[in-house]
């Protein structure tokens, strides 16, 4: 996980960086962090490094931590976004550029280590995957890469984010099991196995991928799969 810590006044920043090397401690892993007094600072870094999560105070001299988020959002949809302020009106601004949380000052374990928690948690999601073995090669795939998996004859082929396809030889119940005990994967026809987080849109008429990739849908399963993935979004959406 690497931090960018963007505040003006040195008090907070030095109480920032101890919260953040004492949640390092306890969890036992290591954090890439670098900090900044002005958001002009940031904004020249952010364009050419790739941080996971920005902590920015609001009230800065200069560029505000708001106005920060939005240059960054303008290069950076994925990095998550935390504020800090002293006032909660900024509660609403907020998620205009899609962050993750407000924090009100003074920072503190409690208020700080369950947003830092909740991202290693997704971390450690994304790094979950597939081991596959091709003709020539063993390639891992993260299971938040795998759009969905499909089966013509005695191969599988795994359409991935980046438009990549990997090709195994198998049957579909070699991972079944594995794909459907996760609830971002469902089977909405005997020859798929799709990641619903990766959808697009979807009906009776079909699934309609990111990846623009057109998936059949059975009748039979329709009803069943459309309760399902709307459970799904419900959960994502509340965690």
């Amino acid at each position: 996980m690497y931090i960018a810590v963007c505040e003006d006044q040195k008090e907070e920043m030095d109480l920032l960086l101890e919260l953040l090397q004492q949640w390092q401690r306890e969890r036992k892993i290591v954090l890439r962090i670098k900090s900044f007094q002005n958001a002009a600072d940031l904004l020249d870094v952010a364009r050419k490094e790739k941080f996971t999560l920005y902590l920015l105070d609001v009230m800065m001299p200069g560029i505000n931590g708001m106005d920060a988020a939005r240059e960054i959002r303008s290069f950076d949809t994925s990095a998550e976004i935390v504020f800090l302020t002293s006032f909660s009106s900024f509660a609403y601004e907020s998620y205009g550029v899609k962050a993750l949380d407000y924090l009100l000052k003074p920072i503190s374990a409690e208020l700080l280590f369950p947003v830092l928690d909740r991202l290693l948690r997704e971390e450690e999601k994304l790094q979950e995957g597939l081991t596959l073995k091709t003709k020539s090669t063993i390639i891992r795939v993260p299971f938040s890469q795998l759009v969905y998996l499909e089966v013509i004859n005695r191969c599988l082929y795994f359409n991935l984010t980046d438009g990549s396809v990997v090709e195994v030889v198998g049957q579909l119940k070699d991972y079944e099991d594995i794909l459907l005990s996760r609830p971002e994967f469902m089977r909405p026809h005997r020859s798929y196995i799709v990641n619903m987080l990766r959808v697009k849109e979807f009906s009776a008429d079909g699934i309609y991928t990111f990846t623009g990739k057109n998936l059949p849908v059975s009748r039979r399963v329709y009803s069943q799969l459309k309760k399902d993935y709307m459970n799904l979004l419900f959960t994502e959406r509340k965690g």
